[in-house]
Formats: C-alpha cells, sequence, structure tokens
C-alpha cells in the first residue's frame, strides 16, 4: 500500500465502521472509482466481517437472559469495532485481533 492509496481510500475505511450501511455505502464508493484502493477494501472486508458476527452471534446471545453475558458481548465486540476504527484513521492496515485473518480469507474477492 502506498501512501497515496492510503490517502485515496481513508474515507471510505473510516465510512465502511459506521454500520451495517456504511459497509454497504463504501464498498460501492471504493468500486466506483477508476481504480480500487486496497486500503479501503482491507477495512472494507474487516467491517463487513465484523458486523455479520455480530448480528449472528447477537442473534444467539440475546436468547440468553444474563445480563453479564450480554453486555460481555456487546463490550467485546465495541472493543473490535473501535480498533478497527482507530486503524482506519491512523492510516493502519491492521488486522482486528482474533478474527481479523479469518475475515481477510473469507472475502478475498472483496476487492483488491
Amino acid at each position: 500500500m502506498t501512501e497515496q492509496d492510503i490517502e485515496k481510500g481513508r474515507k471510505n475505511a473510516i465510512i465502511s465502521y459506521i454500520t451495517i450501511i456504511g459497509v454497504i455505502i463504501a464498498y460501492y464508493l471504493n468500486n466506483e472509482d477508476d481504480k480500487q484502493s486496497v486500503f479501503a477494501s482491507f477495512h472494507i472486508r474487516q467491517s463487513l466481517g465484523l458486523w455479520l458476527t455480530f448480528w449472528a452471534l447477537g442473534y444467539i446471545i440475546g436468547s440468553f437472559d444474563s445480563w453479564l453475558v450480554t453486555s460481555s458481548f456487546y463490550l467485546f465486540f465495541a472493543v473490535l469495532f473501535i480498533y478497527g476504527f482507530s486503524n482506519a484513521i491512523s492510516r493502519k492496515a491492521q488486522e482486528v485481533p482474533l478474527v481479523g485473518a479469518f475475515y481477510q480469507k473469507i472475502f478475498k474477492n472483496l476487492g483488491k
């Protein structure tokens, strides 16, 4: 990734962490350009994986009637989202801990 690519894709990378709709918007904005940003594609994959995992596990966690389980779930994902969002803001392409490499592997066909 070059500095020019990071600057070009930084806006889309940041947008991707703002709700699941942000992922869709960032994906289309990144594909709209004549040349896709590798940096934006990286963060779009990370964010999409986080959002899909959040919704899938959230449905299961919602069936528990425990304040401790629910709050731990939300805290865990809040930390992961903040980590990814702060990396996008600070121009870093670091994977989210625990699951980031898995998301990059699964969504490798999503962008460059």
